[in-house]
């Protein structure tokens, strides 16, 4: 698996996990930018929303 399936993985995972909460999206975007490294984040947002669930393709959008 590459980093950038990984990262994808790991948001998807994100957002799955935080499906729950009452803004999803918003919930997925912050623990993105609290927890990722900048160049996670960069290297996500990067891949633009290809392999992301459309929660974690919105959390990502909210990046940059």
């Amino acid at each position: 698996m590459t980093s950038l399936e990984r990262l994808v993985y790991m948001a998807n995972q994100i957002a799955t996990n935080l499906a729950h909460e009452d803004d999803p999206v918003a919930t997925t975007h912050k623990h993105i930018t609290d927890f990722w490294d900048p160049r996670m984040k960069a290297m996500i947002i990067a891949n633009g929303d290809m392999g992301l669930s459309p929660v974690a393709a919105a959390a990502v959008a909210r990046l940059g």
